[in-house]
């Protein structure tokens, strides 16, 4: 991380009107946004609203850890995309966890929570080990350590 990005704290995890995003350092000494393209799972190029989220002029835009940015992205994906392989089968589980919380309008249990969180973690390290392997600039599995 460069100085000036890492002293001002620019870097990192916001929700923008419900849709992450991320801001990473470049190799210029600059700043990137990067937002979840909810068509692919994929990172789309977000640099015009960079501004917006660094003056935070909108009430939409919140602050996330990474342990919380890695299961937003995870929650959107599960919830956007469909497609075959281990991924998409994991996407299924999460769904038929939580169904019965949802069914009875109650919180999740400890344990739904915790496994929901823990296969949410694995399938954003999946998800974006395929999204590098495919050329996707923004692609990083490491948020989710």
């Amino acid at each position: 991380m460069t100085d000036a990005v890492a002293e001002l704290g620019l870097a990192g995890y916001y929700d923008y009107y419900d849709n992450p995003v991320k801001f990473v350092p470049t190799s210029g000494g600059g700043l990137a946004a990067w937002r979840l393209d909810l068509t692919t799972g994929g990172w789309r190029a977000a640099n015009d609203i960079i501004d917006e989220i660094i003056f935070a002029r909108e009430q939409e835009i919140f602050v996330l850890s990474p342990e919380r940015f890695v299961q937003r992205v995870e929650e959107e994906r599960g919830l956007s995309l469909s497609g075959e392989g281990p991924v998409f089968a994991l996407y299924e589980t999460v769904r038929a966890i939580a169904a019965p919380a949802i069914a009875e309008r109650r919180p999740f249990t400890t344990e739904e929570a915790a496994l929901i969180k823990g296969i949410r973690r694995r399938t954003f390290v999946m998800f974006e080990e395929q999204l590098q392997q495919a050329g996707d600039p923004a692609a990083d599995p490491t948020i989710a350590s």
